[in-house]
């Protein structure tokens, strides 16, 4: 598949010309002044190449796979030798890192060889395999090159030697899930089944009986790493109850969502009707009563969890870039296999704002934290706010959300399309070109795509056997106030199915053309969110906006805006590579105030307020200018006083 989207472009671009180059030079430590990664170092080590201690976190390994998942979805779209053979490069000093065993964790081989799997809560040697397991797919199907799948097979095949419900095997599970979706990965290329057992044994053990993790705490072996993890929370692993029992997204969120993710890979594998049933009530509880309007999730900084529904705070909140692409990855498994898009439409916008506001238009800083309202001046060290950053960071010490951002941008083909039997799927309206297969009939798709802007897109169906029919189901977003479908420029009526429009009788050479009004609209919080009362949100399309300081000045918390106006689109071309703003009035209230006084006893005059103009630009593209405030949530001005 090819994007040339003009929204996208600017972002798929990079991934190939700045972000993976850029985080090459990362990995080897050769960019100035940002947190060295010694990760290359490390494997040099571990390989015999040269001498060292291990440096950086117990899963560093993971920027690697993360980065060669990045090399190898972008391989697949656009063939480079150069950037392949540097690839295998890297792939040769991971294999030479590989224990004759199969063992594979820089970590533990240079550092603690004698305490492998004895700190599952901690030492995140499952998440780290699970990643290099996604990465070596990635690129076997990219590249149909065998040596990195076969240096995780072995490691794979030492996993499920090791982990089982045998009396000779361990009993336990990872503490930072990631090897259960790998795993499943790993059997639809491979078909081996031990490895879809292996993750179904995973899922299905944990949180039974006593906790795993507060008994091998126990043990004379046991090594702890992490100091915050004293008086360890169950749920902060999701491991407090059994998965299927499990009613409301709890804990860490990235280690929630990727569990969640192979819950329901295995759910459809299985058939397991109260696995799926679970998928499906912790999706609602999480995405209706624990999600931001931007699609993030995780609203503590502290453990970057989630904690009780409705409780959003806006400028201390975590919402890790690397959670909402965890919530993506979910809601698209969930899509796929009940063909609901409902569930594309909460993947949509995490991807138009979240994942997109965590990287820099240059492709070379990141937002590993991404908050609704920012003021740069209370963002300060050793105090609740110390995790929010007003500008991108070149990198980070702990830094699993750069390359996961660079991974899922490279494959957002994925999310594009779905097929089955009889239909092609339309889940994402982004202009690309692409081939899918529908059943037995491969088909060519050409679509060009104005949704941000007139609401207008095109599908050209190319080429399929001639003499047949296929169906394609458009997703109706929820913004679309109306949707009209044509078939060679006639309007043709549709049924609907689970948010999806069903055309029927596709065949050659068709032109579907789709009439999409999503106009700027205010957005109100459930009064439940008591940070959002009385205020409102800017959205057009799958995009939420914000307000910044540069266009709007400073104290934007003393911003008012009349939702009874009209909000003006305005596409602007020299704007942030070209964006959409949406302009409109408010009432700013005046700084004037008695001299040196903090509080006082005043009534809302006419005078206090002034009359400004607004510029909202999109959430994703905020804090690309200059430093400065930020909002998402704007205060309401309801029914003005008679004086003011």
């Amino acid at each position: 598949m090819k994007i040339q989207d003009s929204f996208w472009n600017r972002y798929i671009q990079l991934v190939r010309k700045v972000i993976i180059p850029y985080q090459w030079e990362i990995l080897n430590d050769r960019v100035e002044e940002a947190e060295p990664s010694h990760c290359i170092k490390n494997f040099k080590i571990a390989a015999g190449i040269m001498q060292g201690e291990f440096q950086g976190a117990v899963f560093q390994d993971t920027d690697v796979a993360k980065w060669l998942e990045a090399v190898a979805y972008t391989l697949s779209a656009h063939p480079d030798n150069e950037l392949e053979a540097l690839a295998d490069q890297v792939i040769a000093l991971i294999g030479k890192a590989q224990g004759e065993d199969g063992y594979l964790n820089t970590y533990f081989t240079i550092k603690e060889p004698t305490l492998r799997w004895t700190n599952l809560k901690e030492g995140h040697e499952l998440y780290t395999a699970g990643h290099m397991i996604e990465a070596a797919v990635a690129y076997y199907q990219a590249t149909k090159k065998r040596e990195f799948l076969d240096i995780v097979r072995r490691f794979a095949d030492l996993i499920c030697e090791v982990f089982g419900d045998g009396e000779q095997q361990c009993q336990g599970y990872s503490g930072h899930q990631e090897i259960e979706l790998a795993l499943v990965k790993l059997y639809q290329v491979t078909n081996e089944k031990k490895y879809l057992e292996t993750a179904k044994f995973f899922i299905d053990k944990r949180g039974v009986g006593e906790n795993y993790f507060l008994q091998e705490a126990k043990d004379s072996r046991y090594k702890a790493i992490f100091p915050e993890f004293a008086g360890y929370d169950t749920k902060y692993s999701q491991s407090h109850l059994p998965v299927r029992e499990q009613v409301t997204a709890e804990g860490h969120a990235v280690r929630a969502v990727y569990m969640y993710c192979a819950m329901a890979d295995l759910a459809d594998y299985y058939q397991d009707e109260k696995l799926w049933e679970a998928c499906e009530t912790l999706w609602n509880n999480m995405v209706n009563r624990r999600m931001y309007i931007t699609g993030s999730i995780g609203s503590s900084g502290l453990l970057e969890r989630f904690t009780v529904d409705y409780d959003l705070p806006n400028d201390c909140n975590y919402s890790e870039t690397c959670a909402s692409i965890g919530l993506a990855l979910f809601g698209k498994r969930m899509a796929l296999i009940s063909k609901d898009a409902k569930y594309m439409d909460i993947v949509e916008r995490a991807l138009y704002n979240t994942v997109l506001a965590g990287i820099a238009l240059d492709g070379k800083s990141f937002f590993y934290v991404n908050p609704l309202e920012v003021w740069p001046s209370n963002c300060m060290e050793r105090t609740s706010k110390e995790h929010v950053k007003a500008v991108r960071q070149k990198w980070f010490g702990v830094a699993c959300c750069p390359p996961n951002v660079a991974r899922t941008l490279a494959s957002l083909g994925e999310y594009i399309y779905f097929a089955d039997d009889k239909r092609a799927y339309i889940n994402l309206y982004i202009s690309n070109q692409a081939e899918i297969d529908v059943g037995d009939k491969h088909i060519e798709i050409d679509m060009q795509s104005d949704l941000l802007n007139t609401g207008n897109i095109s599908c050209n169906i190319g080429e399929i056997e001639r003499g047949t029919e296929i169906e394609v189901a458009l997703r109706i977003p929820e913004y679309a106030k109306d949707f009209v479908v044509k078939i060679q420029g006639s309007i043709v009526s549709y049924q609907v199915e689970k948010g999806y429009a069903i055309v029927k009788g596709i065949s050659a050479n068709t032109q579907i053309e789709i009439e999409c009004v999503a106009p700027p609209i205010f957005v109100r919080a459930n009064p439940q969110v008591r940070e959002d009362i009385g205020k409102v949100a800017l959205v057009k399309g799958p995009l939420v906006y914000c307000l910044e300081e540069i266009d709007n000045g400073e104290n934007l918390a003393a911003v008012f805006v009349d939702t009874s106006q009209d909000i003006h689109f305005q596409y602007q071309p020299d704007l942030l590579g070209g964006i959409g703003t949406l302009l409109l009035k408010g009432q700013r209230l005046d700084k004037t105030w008695k001299q040196d006084g903090l509080y006082q006893e005043t009534k809302m005059a006419k005078a206090m307020f002034e009359q400004v103009e607004l510029k909202a630009v999109p959430y994703s593209s905020w804090g690309n200018r200059e430093s400065g405030e930020m909002q998402v949530w704007l205060k309401e001005l309801f029914a003005k006083p008679n004086n003011i």
